[in-house]
């Protein structure tokens, strides 16, 4: 019964897509750590498939603290030999010095006051955007985010990343109209609107 449902297509490839699909993606995130860490793994994804990374998540969580800012930052070379050695886990310096550099850049929004949650969701008016165009991979506000976080000092933080990103922590809802989990998502936006 499950098959018959509509999906959106890319999550039928693959199970482990097929199950990020159905229970994560999109579903609105309003926490700020898991936010940043979705960030950080949207980072690690750049130019692999998305697959990969959910395949390396909990290795990812594993070897960087289970995404805890305040752990993370303080990583140094040591900690950078360790990882690119760590065969679980994307090895490239710069996704992992990147996301050592994210961390204390939330940690710097964190001191001067700015919650990386109200910042996100404020970019979007502080609801998830419906979108019922086109699916994109890039948006004029993708754009602005991601120059309002390199302003900050984040580092693999493109449009095409921050695009990714915001669908999946369900910033933008970007289900296929008959997708089974558009309405579904929308529901959650209602339940959990806590940063309105």
């Amino acid at each position: 019964m499950a098959n018959s449902l509509h999906r959106c297509a890319w999550a039928e490839s693959d199970p482990l897509l097929l199950s990020y699909h159905d229970e994560e993606w999109g579903v609105p995130e309003y926490d700020s750590r898991a936010l940043w860490e979705k960030l950080m793994l949207d980072g690690f994804q750049a130019g692999l498939s998305w697959s990969i990374i959910l395949r390396k998540r909990e290795a990812l969580r594993k070897a960087f603290k289970k995404f805890a800012p305040e752990k993370v930052a303080r990583f140094g070379e040591a900690d950078i030999v360790r990882l690119l050695a760590d065969p679980g886990i994307v090895r490239s310096r710069a996704k992992i010095e990147a996301t050592i550099g994210g961390a204390r850049a939330y940690l710097a929004m964190q001191e001067s006051g700015e919650d990386f949650a109200t910042i996100a969701w404020g970019m979007v008016g502080g609801k998830p955007i419906q979108n019922t165009g086109d699916v994109l991979t890039k948006s004029p506000l993708s754009e602005e985010i991601s120059k309002a976080l390199k302003k900050r000092g984040f580092k693999f933080v493109g449009p095409v990343i921050v695009y990714a990103w915001m669908q999946a922590v369900g910033l933008v809802n970007d289900h296929a109209a008959r997708c089974f989990r558009r309405k579904a998502v929308r529901a959650f936006e209602r339940q959990n609107n806590s940063i309105r």
